[in-house]
């Protein structure tokens, strides 16, 4: 096992992306704080040199508060990966409002918190790296996902504004965009019509071998390229993906 020093921070690591990143760094050794709802998962994992937090990454007080107590024990965050998301799939016209509400709080005021908790010192120490997962509904829409595609070209923008203003720092703000994937975001879909229709359309683009884990090692190479070196947007699917 390597020996890394550099704090690597990870929202949303209960599951799916975020889950697989803990491990992937976890083996090379770099201290971690992973943060999520569900902790008890997270415990689960019983990675080394890590600390788990449950937070709800739209209360910025509890999240910067996370940040800061692992910072005091293992040092600055060198890696942020704003992974934690939500999609609720459904027709615009009769999706419930407040699904739209917890999809742009978690999925784009979460990713602006966990930007803004460490953008600044960032800047002063002129180096760090901030990864925001998108999507590729963050670039191109896809039926039964407004709400879904309005929170992840929300991401996708806020990055690209993001960017401009970190790069005189030599700050990295990276965004992914992986397509369909198997991980648990498509549970929180209420709808079984959409969420059959889903399934049905990712065996039909062919979408079906492609895991978490790819994705994971594909941020955790973006992220161990040297600093001068940015992949600033990488869209990652199955290769099968044609849509």
């Amino acid at each position: 096992m390597k020996t890394n020093d550099r704090l690597i921070v990870i929202t949303g690591a209960s599951s799916g992306f975020g889950m697989e990143l803990a491990k992937e760094f976890a083996k090379d050794g770099y201290p971690l704080l992973l943060l999520a709802r569900r902790i008890e998962k997270m415990e689960a994992l019983n990675l080394p040199n890590s600390m788990c937090r449950k937070v709800d990454v739209t209360n910025k007080e509890e999240f910067e508060a996370a940040v800061r107590e692992a910072e005091a024990k293992y040092g600055k965050t060198d890696l942020i990966v704003n992974n934690a998301g939500v999609m609720l799939l459904g027709d615009i016209a009769s999706q419930d409002a407040k699904e739209w509400k917890t999809m742009l709080d978690v999925n784009v005021m979460g990713v602006m918190n966990g930007m803004q908790i460490v953008m600044n010192d960032m800047k002063e120490r002129k180096t760090g790296t901030i990864i925001n997962v998108s999507s590729i509904a963050g670039v191109q829409p896809f039926g039964n996902h407004g709400a879904y595609c309005a929170s992840k070209f929300g991401v996708t923008g806020l990055t690209r504004v993001a960017r401009g203003e970190m790069s005189p720092y030599n700050v990295r703000v990276l965004s992914i965009m992986p397509g369909a994937v198997g991980t648990e975001l498509l549970e929180h879909t209420t709808d079984q019509n959409i969420i059959d229709g889903y399934n049905q359309w990712k065996e039909s683009v062919g979408a079906v071998n492609i895991t978490a884990n790819d994705v994971a090692r594909t941020i955790k190479y973006s992220y161990e390229l040297p600093q001068a070196v940015s992949l600033r947007e990488i869209i990652i699917t199955d290769t099968k993906q044609d849509a």
